[in-house]
């Protein structure tokens, strides 16, 4: 697992990392059933309090990406698959939100921001 903080963000440092582990178990780059870092050791790799790794943890447990067993660590919820489009398709959405607003302010009418999208779809 890899994790990279950043003190200038502007996002809190347990938000850095419950987004990260997130997006890396919705990606598949975190399998279910895989062990994840102790909280100290985690916390002692980025150098960071034990108290927001713990947050952290305790944030992706509670909306289910990951389970904890009492003296054997955290590990990767199991996934279903409906589960992780429902949520990538949530993700989704709120880019093209964003993206809208953007389109919008710029001037950009739909025909021409739905052009936009295919070409991008396209590759």
């Amino acid at each position: 697992m890899k994790i990279f903080i950043s003190n200038v963000s502007g996002k809190a440092l347990y938000e850095q990392i419950y987004d990260q582990v997130k997006t890396q178990i919705l990606e598949g780059t975190l399998t279910a059933g895989e062990p994840l870092p102790t909280i100290r050791g985690l916390a002692k790799d980025l150098r960071i309090s034990v108290i927001t790794t713990s947050r952290a943890y305790a944030d992706l447990e509670r909306d289910g990406y990951i389970y904890s067993v009492v003296g054997k660590g955290s590990f990767v919820a199991e996934r279903n698959q409906e589960f992780v489009r429902e949520k990538n398709y949530k993700e989704l959405e709120e880019n093209i939100r964003r993206a809208a607003e953007t389109a919008n302010r710029c001037g950009i009418g739909e025909e021409e921001f739905i052009e936009i999208c295919r070409v991008i779809f396209r590759g």
